[in-house]
């Protein structure tokens, strides 16, 4: 295999211009292009005309021959490695994986235990992504908040209700990263997402991509029941013995004992309730630094210009940006989870808490950017020792949060955020958000170290793009969900000191978005084939 970098090719270029300039770039006759990939895509803005830059697999007959007769020195010899899961182990389980949370972590965990005939059962406290979207839609457009099915919990997690984004910063040469990204692609998502720089799905096509995987897990043997919580767990000495749940059926609860030798711990970094009972139990935790903040809301229009400047093509994406600023005093700020032509949307998930995300559909077509402007916050200013401490201070936020604005999402332009002024009115920017909005003191949630590190944060990022700080952009509350407040211990074999309990993904610490959590997923996975044989129902 040959791998060619920076092949170039002009914005709205065809199929066959592609090839054609890759067959220049290697000297190549047609006959002799066995066959081609794609791997990477992205886009260079820096020179006139704005252009795609290709990372290119290439397969020829003597591929020692064609690279010396091309003389191309960004053309090198590439051996590709297939993913492939590791052979089972020889440990006897008495009882199937069970898996906590449908999110990304626990479907693709799911997914690779049923691939390899561990017919798994994963418990969800959230309904079918077509009912969650429902229940979503009701609170949006009423304030009716599901307590058990909303923006954070049901199918697909709350990545579903987000971007879809699917880039990682996560090293990855075992392979982990293309198997996600090829196995959306068989789930239904566009099959460019495998070579795009940034690739991303969006919430209208993940609702359909993750019941594709559920029915794939059930396919093999597997099983997803939803509406089915984990409330407790029980031990046998320093070994998992059972789990209790409540399954809600027709209006009613009812509460159930499982067994199970192993249990994956992949419940979503709002699972609060399963933090306190961990707690309770005595599972091993340590509070974990995240971040919180506001959501900008600036015109895409401006962004684009910015960005691909004022002659740019219409056919490239939406523009986005990735901006961080160190402001006086050490702490940094920084944009997060931006969401080109997006909306922020509610993402509450508590009685009497607000908290607010961002989402983008597919197209990316809003005429609104937003992303999270965030500042890392730590153990110091939770206050208290305690492993939840965090997850306390977020609390604290979102309550604040949930009165600044009366319930609905408080809004303050950025100008009378600086002047610490409730705005009256607004500017050329209208917010674009998901559930009702209302004008509100967005600065007084925020203890004011913060506060006014975020103001300074966006200040300097306005000397890095062009219109960032303008007055009238608007900010909205809270970011309080960036990831998880704390980490649920574990040892290089993905195991908890309690034996059989093995926490993966974004609620357990060790993950920061739909790829990661998924590659962190299958990494568990892979964990327990190696050392379980395949469990056998009894007849």
């Amino acid at each position: 295999m040959i791998r060619i970098q920076q092949v170039k090719a002009a914005v709205g270029h065809t199929r066959e211009e592609l090839e054609q300039r890759l067959l220049r770039e290697l000297k190549l006759s047609p006959e002799k292009l066995l066959h081609y990939e794609i791997r990477k895509q992205s886009v260079d803005a820096r020179k006139r005309p704005i252009q795609y830059v290709y990372t290119i697999d290439v397969q020829v007959k003597d591929e020692q021959r064609v690279l010396k007769h091309a003389g191309n020195p960004k053309a090198v010899l590439f051996e590709s490695h297939a993913y492939s899961l590791p052979k089972p182990g020889r440990e006897i389980l008495n009882h199937p994986p069970v898996i906590i949370g449908s999110g990304p972590c626990g479907l693709f965990c799911g997914l690779m235990l049923a691939r390899a005939g561990y017919c798994p059962i994963v418990l969800e406290r959230g309904k079918p992504a077509p009912e969650r979207k429902k229940a979503v839609d009701t609170f949006w457009n009423t304030g009716c908040l599901d307590l058990r099915s909303n923006v954070q919990f049901g199918e697909g997690g709350a990545g579903t209700f987000s971007d879809g984004k699917l880039n990682t910063l996560v090293k990855d040469p075992a392979g982990r990263n293309r198997l996600v990204l090829k196995t959306f692609v068989e789930a239904g998502a566009p099959e460019e997402i495998l070579w795009q720089n940034k690739p991303h799905l969006g919430t209208d096509l993940l609702i359909g991509i993750v019941e594709n995987i559920r029915r794939q897990i059930e396919a093999l043997g597997g099983q997803i029941r939803f509406e089915s919580q984990m409330t407790d767990i029980k031990l046998k000495g320093d070994r998992i013995r059972s789990i209790r749940t409540a399954e809600y059926s027709g209006g009613q609860e009812e509460s159930y004992e499982m067994e199970t030798d192993v249990l994956v711990l992949a419940p979503g970094h709002s699972a609060r309730d399963t933090y306190e009972m961990l707690k309770a139990r005595g599972i091993p935790m340590e509070p974990k630094p995240f971040a919180v903040g506001v959501r900008i809301e600036h015109p895409q229009e401006m962004i684009n210009l910015s960005q691909y400047g004022t002659d740019y093509v219409r056919e490239l994406p939406a523009a986005s940006y990735k901006l961080t600023r160190k402001i006086a005093g050490g702490r940094g700020v920084y944009s997060f989870c931006m969401c080109p032509g997006g909306y922020v949307v509610n993402a509450s998930s508590e009685t009497g808490r607000l908290a607010v995300n961002g989402m983008s559909y597919q197209r990316r077509d809003g005429r609104n950017a937003n992303s999270a402007m965030v500042v890392t916050v730590g153990p110091k200013d939770f206050g208290g020792a305690d492993v939840l401490s965090g997850m306390e201070f977020q609390r604290r936020l979102e309550e604040a949060a949930y009165r600044a604005g009366e319930g609905s999402v408080p809004v303050q332009l950025f100008r009378d955020y600086q002047k610490n002024e409730v705005s009256r009115s607004l500017g050329e920017v209208e917010p674009a958000v998901k559930g009702a909005w209302s004008f509100g003191d967005v600065r007084g949630i925020f203890p004011e170290e913060l506060a006014g590190a975020l103001e300074e944060g966006i200040l300097g990022c306005g000397q890095l793009l062009a219109g960032f700080s303008r007055e009238d952009a608007v900010l909205s509350g809270v970011e309080s969900r960036t990831s998880a407040p704390v980490r649920i211990s574990r040892n290089q074999e993905m195991e908890s000191a309690v034996g059989g309990l093995y926490p993966c993904g974004e609620g357990a610490g060790y993950a920061g978005g739909i790829t990661s959590a998924a590659m962190d997923g299958v990494k568990a996975a892979e964990a327990i084939i190696s050392r379980y044989a395949v469990w056998k129902k009894s007849l």
